[in-house]
């Protein structure tokens, strides 16, 4: 497709096109809610773009990996900033403590959306395999640092006395491994470099 049909698709043909295996109609869906959502975040935060950012990645990873999911009686937007309040109110109830596993990660963003039909389930599986194999794909250091920040939950703080870093490693550690998650979501879903 080219990218003048991108800019001018409404988000329902938008989520089409990645229901059938089109990466770059995610960008567009991301790129389209990005700042409103992060804005939203910074907000709620009272200014953290740290938290924020963190806290918009992870709504997009499950934009994405709940993103058959999605009804089209309303509209996208309404989508998404639900997935985004949810996650925020997960946020603030976090305990430090929590280990939450890839697999718990997923059965808690089923459960916050509804039951899921066995048709979704088998997609939601599909949709963790990937992010799975989109995981393998990082190199042990970001792997290491998405787990701990986004499956573990852990603080900067946590992280940098964990690992015995300086807080600036780990923040831009931490910003370099989300963008190379997104950039593999992207990449049909982990598919080819």
């Amino acid at each position: 497709m080219e990218i003048e049909n991108y800019i001018v698709s409404t988000d329902q043909q938008l989520v089409a096109c990645v229901l059938s295996g089109d990466p770059v109609a995610f960008e567009h869906l991301f790129n389209r809610y990005r700042d409103s959502i992060y804005q939203l975040y910074v907000q709620r935060t009272g200014g953290n773009a740290d938290d924020a950012s963190d806290l918009l990645q992870e709504t997009f990873v499950k934009v994405y990996l709940n993103l058959q999911r999605y009804d089209s009686r309303y509209t996208f937007g309404q989508w998404v900033y639900t997935i985004a309040r949810n996650t925020f109110i997960d946020y603030t109830r976090r305990r430090r403590d929590d280990t939450v596993s890839i697999d718990r990660l997923g059965e808690r963003m089923s459960s916050s959306l509804g039951g899921p039909t066995p048709e979704e389930r088998m997609i939601t599986d599909q949709n963790r395999a990937r992010l799975e194999a989109i995981l393998d794909r990082m190199s042990p250091r970001y792997r290491q640092l998405i787990e701990l920040r986004f499956f573990k939950e852990y603080s900067y703080e946590e992280i940098a006395a964990k690992l015995s870093l300086p807080m600036g490693t780990v923040k831009t550690g931490i910003h370099r491994a989300r963008e190379q998650l997104c950039r593999f979501i992207a990449d049909r879903g982990g598919g080819e470099r």
